[in-house]
């Protein structure tokens, strides 16, 4: 039967059946949209005749056939609910029965205004399974959930969040929802730590599933500030096994940027001398053990333009705080002696890695051409920001061809040369 034969009545009872699985089984934690040809063998092994909705394992599928007669409905149905609920709070400020203070938002002791408000958390809930980027719906539950400032109604909340995510990994309402939750949990809540350790493991989990994911990335970033020291160490070890697997995706590499950046931002509030020497000295081995990986993936994995990015980073930072010591961190006497040899070291194995890699091995393979091209364009960069920093290379230059290199690579980039 096509999605147009159903009737408003029809549609009703179909959004009725869905919002009542939703509450029977409050532990569904995947959504998922099943063509109806499939429905037939799986509603046989679970024994059950409904045609349209599937439940079983703390699973749900709905069948694509109904989605848009749900949609629609499910849309009327919280619309009219959240119609009814501004209705009432414009009647009771007119009334005088609300303060002063608090004239935006109804009273919670009403009980007709609970009883709407448990309409729009029901009717919401299903509608933002249905499209997880329905603002306003996000919109209405922050609503609701400002006015409880409940702890285990905010669990629930990332519960749902984790819910919708399961079929729309990519939705930025979905992940902004998280945040808000989060930061509202943050101030009265004592076990944040945990909560942001589970965040982390989820982001992993969906980006396992949905590459290339920016927007799940970006919320384990915005975790960084809430996690302590041990935590921050504990996912840079956790996140470079994953991003040894997936050389091709950024987001991973950008995760780790952040993570090293907050250690050495918390270098920067150490009051101890004792302590900050420590500290900075478990950065800078940090530091080195980053580059030697990197430059192991490089060498491993040819022409991956994200390693070379992250090198960036990673020999900026260098450049900045182990050998300008722009930020005064590093003034200890014995990090002082060692510096020097470690700024020749560093200019060194860069010069080996672009002589590595800036041979074409085979000119019909098309990710070592794009190797010499990245190694080339990086140690261009590198001359500036070393230079900018008041290291010279001039020496170490000589013998290598660089222009050369560059006009051979990559000739459309050979104005490169002239900004030097």
């Amino acid at each position: 039967m096509g999605e147009e034969l159903y009737s408003e009545g029809r549609a009703l009872t179909l959004l009725n059946q869905l919002e009542r699985i939703l509450e029977t089984d409050v532990l569904i934690d995947e959504v998922g949209f099943i063509h109806p040809s499939q429905f037939s063998g799986l509603n046989e092994d679970a024994g059950d005749e409904n045609m349209n909705f599937w439940n079983r394992d703390h699973k749900l599928g709905i069948s694509t056939q109904v989605l848009l007669p749900l949609y629609r409905v499910a849309k009327h149905v919280f619309m009219t609910t959240i119609d009814e609920y501004k209705l009432q709070s414009n009647l009771s400020v007119e009334r005088g029965k609300i303060g002063h203070e608090n004239m935006l938002l109804p009273s919670s002791n009403s009980s007709p205004y609970e009883v709407l408000e448990d309409e729009i958390m029901k009717h919401s809930k299903a509608l933002l399974l249905l499209n997880s980027d329905f603002g306003t719906a996000w919109n209405a539950r922050k609503l609701v959930l400002s006015k409880k400032q409940s702890t285990s109604a905010f669990m629930d909340e990332l519960l749902l969040a984790s819910l919708v995510l399961s079929s729309s990994p990519k939705s930025e309402q979905a992940w902004s929802h998280r945040r808000w939750v989060i930061k509202n949990m943050a101030g009265n809540c004592s076990n944040v730590q945990e909560i942001v350790g589970k965040e982390s493991e989820l982001v992993e989990n969906i980006a396992e599933r949905s590459k290339m994911n920016y927007r799940a990335w970006n919320h384990r970033c915005w975790l960084v500030p809430y996690m302590t020291r041990r935590q921050v160490m504990d996912e840079l070890n956790k996140s470079r096994n994953w991003a040894a697997l997936h050389v091709a995706d950024n987001s991973c590499f950008h995760y780790r940027r952040r993570l090293m950046h907050r250690m050495l931002d918390d270098s920067d509030h150490k009051q101890d001398p004792n302590a900050c020497f420590a500290y900075v000295i478990d950065t800078h081995q940090m530091w080195k053990e980053e580059l030697h990986w990197n430059e192991m993936l490089i060498k491993r994995y040819i022409g991956r333009e994200a390693l070379w990015l992250h090198r960036r980073f990673l020999s900026l930072y260098w450049i900045q705080h182990f050998t300008s010591d722009l930020c005064g961190l590093f003034c200890h006497p014995e990090f002082k002696n060692s510096k020097s040899h470690g700024t020749e070291t560093f200019l060194d194995n860069e010069l080996q890695l672009l002589r590595h890699c800036s041979t074409i091995q085979d000119n019909h393979f098309e990710d070592f051409q794009a190797q010499a091209k990245f190694s080339v364009i990086y140690f261009l960069w590198l001359i500036k920001v070393a230079e900018s920093q008041g290291v010279k290379l001039t020496e170490k230059l000589r013998g290598v061809k660089l222009k050369a290199l560059l006009e051979n690579v990559c000739p459309e980039k050979s104005f490169l040369w002239d900004s030097l």
